[in-house]
């Protein structure tokens, strides 16, 4: 396994669609890895595949409580099959927009149709954290950001703080 690096907004990577996954192979297996250790070593409890530079629908998460170990859940063509009428709001940050956190509504809860690991068709239906973690996830590869789902002012004044910092880190590497 190894880690890879994160893309950050103001990436245009983060804004394409990506493309579905024939069937998970073993190249598919060990990307799915490689995000599970990047993710973890960011610290972050989920990660989608254009955040890595690959965009295929893949994502990655892991919300176990403190102490209950890992248990991460490794996807392929996640759709949302069902959404609540209920929602829910809650803080998100992304691990592409480091150091930025605004509160998102999303749906409290939902049903998710994958590929695991072995290439079998599952459905869960999540709620609470979960689901909002599921939906962020979903979103990276439509690409779409939480700062898509929040006000305009915002995601603007988010967006403007990353490109400054992206500015000031290239200033700093010349």
């Amino acid at each position: 396994m190894a880690r890879l690096p994160i893309v950050t907004a103001p990436d245009p990577r983060l804004k394409a669609v990506c493309a579905p996954v024939a069937q998970v192979d073993d190249a598919v297996r060990a990307l799915l890895d490689d995000m599970v250790e990047t993710m973890y070593a960011a610290p972050g409890v989920g990660l989608a595949a254009p955040q890595v530079g690959a965009p295929l629908r893949l994502i990655v998460a892991d919300l176990a409580a403190s102490g209950e170990g890992h248990a991460p859940m490794r996807m392929a063509n996640p759709e949302l099959v069902w959404t609540s009428e209920e929602e829910a709001a809650a803080e998100e940050g992304c691990l592409s927009l480091p150091g930025h956190y605004a509160e998102v509504v999303r749906p409290a809860r939902a049903r998710i149709r994958y590929l695991d690991v072995d290439n079998a068709e599952r459905e869960i239906e999540v709620e609470r954290g979960w689901a909002a973690c599921l939906q962020h996830e979903i979103d990276h590869l439509d690409g779409r950001l939480f700062v898509d789902r929040i006000s305009r002012l915002k995601r603007d004044m988010i967006l403007k703080k990353l490109a400054k910092a992206r500015r000031a880190g290239a200033a700093d590497a010349a």
